[in-house]
């Protein structure tokens, strides 16, 4: 069994050098703490990396700033998956896939929960077609390659969310996703990485996005289309995924572009992902880059 539940990656008060912790309260949502400005208390770990989060110190920090479970250096390629929640197949009006769909972020799109500002590239602000999606995210804790479903969640470390920014006027542009989903920043990721041992069945999470206060997007992962084991057995086929490899699973209905009104992102707004089970709510505070 792990020696840890959840981990955060955070400076703390005392310091400006990154650690790796358990905050001691399991109730607390970290997100919402430190948007708050509540006091967030952590136990640290000997380690530097969620990946090898090493031993609890015994030693306790109040953070300062809560970051990304893993660093930009760490997650490598972000693999993304698209289309996969059967509602929000249907909001689209499209067939749903076969196989999985699979489009990547570069490292350079992973960013911080706030304070760190979600930024609409200064290129797109004019299309005023920038759209939300809330996600699961699946992080590999060791090397996978060409594993079975049975044994794909032997490889995963733990589950945490993101929201995967994109450009909808680029993204409709090309037939290919990638371009209009890396922009910088275009991936934050956290708060809290939550071990895949303390969900006993990844069907009983809860997801949902919220836009200034209202809800917008909400689900369970019951509602996948294909499984987490499945995702990672396929990716892994004939491809190393590394430690530290970050999955994003697909978002559920509810994406601004598809609503009527659209309900796309501008500057100052509120964008929340809340997943159940420990991860907590990832705040983004969005900024058009002038």
């Amino acid at each position: 069994m792990s020696t840890w539940s959840r981990l955060v990656r955070f400076v703390p008060v005392s310091g400006s050098t990154p650690l790796i912790g358990e905050p001691t309260d399991p109730a607390q949502d970290v997100g919402l703490a430190a948007f708050a400005g509540e006091p967030i208390e952590v136990e640290t770990f000997s380690g530097s990396s969620v990946l090898n989060p090493g031993e609890r110190t015994g030693n306790k920090e109040k953070v300062k700033v809560v970051l990304s479970p893993l660093a930009q250096s760490e997650v490598g390629t972000i693999r993304c998956i698209g289309l996969n929640y059967l509602r929000h197949a249907e909001e689209v009006k499209m067939a749903l896939p076969e196989v999985p769909v699979l489009f990547m972020k570069p490292s350079t799109a992973l960013a911080d929960p706030f304070p760190a500002p979600t930024v609409i590239p200064r290129a797109f602000v004019d299309d005023k077609a920038a759209d939300y999606e809330s996600e699961l995210v699946v992080v590999i804790g060791k090397a996978a390659k060409n594993v079975s479903e049975e044994e794909a969640l032997d490889y995963v470390l733990g589950y945490t969310a993101a929201n995967d920014v994109s450009s909808r006027r680029a993204q409709f542009a090309q037939s290919q996703w990638c371009y209009s989903k890396s922009f910088d920043g275009a991936c934050p990721v956290g708060p809290a990485l939550v071990n895949k041992d303390q969900v006993k069945s990844i069907a009983d999470l809860k997801i949902r996005g919220s836009l200034n206060g209202n809800t917008v997007q909400e689900s369970g992962l019951d509602d996948l289309i294909f499984s987490v084991p499945r995702i990672v057995s396929f990716l892994s086929q004939g491809t190393t995924l590394p430690a530290g490899t970050i999955i994003l699973t697909g978002t559920p209905a509810g994406v601004g572009w598809s609503t009527a009104p659209q309900t796309l992102l501008k500057d100052g707004d509120d964008f929340r992902v809340f997943v159940s089970h420990g991860v907590g709510t990832l705040i983004n505070k969005v900024v058009e880059e002038k």
